[in-house]
């Protein structure tokens, strides 16, 4: 079956003599503004969130609070920062759901997205954010089992998320997955940890020129060292302690830094923005 081309965009044939131009005699017009909406940027839109409990997927959903969502967090069984977050959700004005769970698990990927829609009727943001990393000195360190929870975790969940949001998702809706800087500058110690979020990376440029037709938009948030509970459940305490100093701000960014590339690649702000990674990580230089 072949696949529909995107509808192109079509103006009357125009030249002008002089550089640079004059956009006053431009046919039709270049759009340069937009009406302001007094309402938030994400307002009465519903966003799933995985790993919403705490660190960055707790900054994006308390962000998307405050610019008018209402938030399903999908998280494993941290149940006390869950509830603090759906809290601080509710201080916003908004609804939040709470859904404990194994997201390496199909059925249970699937139920998120039908409990959503339950529950708030609509669906139309996505946010893959989970992940799992497990520290090695080298690739001989990584077994069998490990590297299958890596990925299932890590890969796999945005696969089965991701299916089971589709039929929900309509024109304007946007999927958002997080990578990180490891894919692009490589990791000794995390071997398959970048390896997923490689795989991440070329899963948003694939999927967005997938959707492009249905006017849904898939983009990435590549961080860099950020100061989340998965640092001292997985670093030794030394390494805690030195942990995001080697980047150009000699530091390590706060869940908040990170939260406003989130809301930006939900809103209509980027409207014209698909297939892309943002690069929030304290001024590492990326290529690729």
């Amino acid at each position: 079956m072949q696949k529909t081309q995107p509808k192109k965009t079509v103006r009357p044939p125009q030249h002008q003599q002089k550089q640079p131009g004059a956009e006053h005699k431009m046919k039709p017009a270049p759009v340069f503004d937009k009406e302001q909406s007094k309402e938030g940027r994400l307002q009465n839109r519903v966003a799933v969130i995985t790993g919403g409990d705490s660190g960055i997927g707790r900054a994006v959903a308390v962000a998307f609070a405050k610019e008018g969502a209402d938030v399903v967090i999908a998280y494993f069984d941290e149940h006390t920062d869950a509830t603090a977050t759906c809290e601080q959700i509710s201080l916003c004005g908004r609804q939040c759901l709470l859904i404990a769970g194994d997201i390496r698990n199909e059925k249970h990927c699937a139920d998120i997205i039908k409990k959503a829609v339950k529950q708030f009727g609509r669906l139309d943001i996505l946010i893959n954010n989970t992940a799992v990393q497990y520290p090695q000195e080298g690739l001989e360190g990584i077994t069998p089992a490990q590297l299958q929870k890596t990925f299932e975790t890590n890969i796999y969940a945005h696969f089965y998320l991701t299916r089971a949001a589709l039929p929900h998702l309509k024109k304007g809706s946007s999927i958002i997955c997080t990578t990180s800087v490891t894919p692009y500058r490589g990791s000794s110690h995390l071997i398959d940890y970048s390896a997923t979020k490689g795989a991440i990376v070329s899963f948003v440029r694939s999927l967005s020129a997938s959707l492009a037709d249905k006017g849904i938009r898939v983009n990435g948030v590549a961080p860099g060292p950020v100061w989340t509970p998965l640092i001292p459940a997985t670093f030794k305490a030394e390494e805690v302690a030195s942990f995001g100093s080697d980047v150009p701000l000699k530091r390590a960014g706060e869940p908040v830094e990170i939260a406003p590339c989130y809301v930006f690649l939900a809103s209509d702000d980027a409207s014209y923005i698909t297939g892309q990674i943002l690069h929030p990580n304290g001024g590492e230089i990326i290529n690729g």
